[in-house]
């Protein structure tokens, strides 16, 4: 049976970035790497998406100390390894979904994802980039670093393969469960562009994992 998104991480949540940095080729390298892309001004306010235990942001803490995260999660056990990692920064966690949560307008110099976003369609998440590049400041942009598929066949095995699932299950439509659907590059960038970001470019790649900048 598929698990409950938030069910599938709080179970993982122990032991959860020795997994992710063993177990993901390049891991070691693109947390760092995406960290390095985040903004060094004093006082800045980034946002992250699917935060988890803030794997992406102990760099990024090491060079702007003085940085603020807001981050978003699904999981409270997620965000309590969160919290005691980040204990003495400027950080603010928000338990729920970001498809739900609201963002403000021109609130944050940059936004972060990584390894987040790869099971939703281009059409669920071009709604939340466009809630996202709102809350960005003008100048802002979304640095996100995710799996993606290496071609749109493979990308429609997986969402065929998801809908197969859910059927043989019985499984809500209106309920996340863990299952990854990650999109081409492309249609990525597709889903940023039609939510108003005005350029987009890849920048890094580990083997399936690919770093991406959304400017606002």
């Amino acid at each position: 049976m598929l698990e409950k998104m938030d069910d599938f991480f709080t179970a993982r949540a122990n032991g959860y970035d020795e997994h992710m940095k063993s177990n993901i080729v390049g891991a070691s390298a693109f947390y760092k790497y995406t960290a390095s892309l985040l903004p060094t001004e004093k006082k800045a306010k980034v946002l992250d998406l699917g935060c988890g235990t803030g794997l992406e942001l102990e760099e990024f803490f090491a060079v702007n100390p003085y940085g603020s995260v807001t981050g978003i999660d699904l999981t409270e056990a997620m965000l309590e390894a969160f919290r005691a990692k980040f204990s003495d920064k400027d950080i603010t966690m928000i338990c729920g979904s970001y498809f739900n949560v609201s963002f403000g307008e021109e609130v944050f110099d940059a936004a972060v994802s990584v390894e987040s976003l790869h099971h939703f369609t281009k059409e669920e998440k071009t709604p939340l980039y466009t809630k996202l590049r709102k809350a960005l400041k003008p100048g802002g942009y979304f640095i996100i670093t995710d799996y993606f598929s290496d071609s749109d066949e493979q990308e429609e095995f997986h969402r065929q393969e998801l809908l197969r699932i859910r059927k043989e299950q019985e499984l809500s439509d209106d309920i996340f469960y863990h299952y990854d659907t990650p999109l081409t590059v492309e249609h990525e960038k597709e889903a940023l562009l039609a939510a108003g970001f005005t350029q987009v470019e890849e920048l890094n790649r580990w083997e399936v994992t690919h770093t991406l900048k959304a400017v606002r």
